[in-house]
């Protein structure tokens, strides 16, 4: 039977009156119902409280007071909606359901053991090495800098789901490494040694680190605007272009039929980065309309530029020895492609005019169309219900 104070079922023996004390002091249960007992008679005391009897009336919440940020309604109060969106977010994102145990990782094991090549182990191993920290990252991004910032619910709930998710892609890498049998103290401290995927990270930790002050005041002009940018640099280049990006030299294994267990698993991670970054985009038009927000060209210009040039740096480590079917200047040109695809949703001008998609099989190979044998694997369709809409 579940122990509701100890879930995991660890039982603790009682413990001995501390030294000193008396067997008949009160029990902390005591001590604490003491306290609120005391609590209680100091609260009834107040004077506020001799209205506790009367009725107290509050106005109704009204859709067209909500905002995204600042804003004046109640924000325990869900409906009415303002943002429709968001909750049609939320619920599309609860129709997606997985976790990695449910994808067979047997011939992960074989094709990295005994087919694939010193590059394609090395480009395999750091892959894995950069997303451990980065989804990490993406969840403290969220659910510490942005969503205490949201002040209508129905984004904070998408937001929480999107915490969620960030740990469920934490576990998935974990599981991948695990199940392959690398040494997960050497990959996870990869970031802090292999300066180009430490790049990355120091960057996005900048952006993070200027909206995670407590004294952040989105009232100011210049608050706003730098969580702005903050919000744009996470949605758009953080998970709409590094992650998207990043998980191509794995689905090029794919392709050749390596590595499927694990790109199946990048494959349903995808799904959930598409979401969250069409719904930051969403979030930050929605602001800018709100408010009398400027971005500063020259500063998104700068963005766009340290993202390419650290997702270049990366990709000359990881790529060091192009492997069949896929080179550098493939990488580094399919990311300057996204980052167009990315700057046109938020209304911006490309940041790379010209750009021309590299990878032309991205897009299909990113989503899950396959049948699954019933007699021989889980039924692990990414989706319950209807057609998935992305919008």
């Amino acid at each position: 039977m579940l122990n509701w104070d100890d879930p995991l079922g660890q039982c603790t023996a009682p413990t001995a009156p501390l030294a000193g004390g008396s067997a008949d002091a009160p029990s902390v249960d005591g001590a604490l119902a003491q306290a609120v007992g005391l609590s209680a008679l100091a609260v009834n005391d107040h004077p506020s409280a001799r209205l506790a009897g009367e009725a107290v009336r509050l106005e109704p919440v009204r859709a067209e007071d909500k905002r995204v940020v600042n804003g004046q309604a109640d924000i325990n109060q869900l409906a009415p909606f303002k943002y429709p969106w968001a909750w049609k977010y939320f619920l599309n994102a609860n129709k997606n359901h997985w976790t990695p145990l449910d994808i067979n990782m047997a011939q992960d094991i074989q094709d990295y053991h005994h087919k694939l090549t010193p590059a394609e182990r090395h480009v395999y191993e750091n892959v894995l090495a950069y997303l451990t920290t980065s989804d990490i990252l993406a969840m403290r991004n969220i659910g510490l800098a942005v969503m205490e910032k949201m002040s209508a619910p129905e984004l904070q709930i998408y937001q929480a789901r999107q915490v969620y998710e960030e740990a469920l892609h934490t576990w998935t890498y974990q599981h991948c490494i695990e199940s392959i049998g690398l040494e997960q103290g050497e990959i996870y401290n990869r970031y802090r040694v292999v300066p180009e995927i430490r790049h990355k990270i120091d960057i996005a930790n900048r952006r993070l680190e200027s909206i995670l002050r407590p004294d952040v005041d989105l009232r100011c002009s210049d608050e706003l605007e730098n969580f702005v940018m903050a919000y744009i640099f996470f949605a758009a280049v953080f998970e709409g272009c590094w992650f998207y990006n990043g998980f191509s030299p794995i689905f090029s294994l794919q392709r050749r039929g390596l590595m499927k267990g694990t790109a199946e698993q990048l494959q349903y991670i995808m799904r959930d980065e598409v979401m969250h970054c069409g719904f930051g985009i969403r979030t930050v038009k929605q602001i800018l309309v709100e408010n009398e927000v400027t971005l500063d060209p020259q500063a998104l210009r700068d963005m766009w530029l340290e993202a390419e040039a650290a997702e270049t740096d990366y990709a000359q480590f990881i790529l060091r020895e192009p492997i069949l079917g896929y080179g550098l200047d493939d990488h580094s040109a399919q990311f300057r492609y996204i980052a167009n695809r990315r700057a046109r949703q938020l209304g911006l001008d490309e940041p790379f005019p010209g750009a021309a998609c590299r990878l032309p099989w991205l897009d299909e190979q990113s989503n899950i169309r396959k049948e699954k044998n019933f007699f021989e694997t889980r039924v692990t369709e990414y989706q319950t219900g209807n057609v998935l809409s992305w919008g």
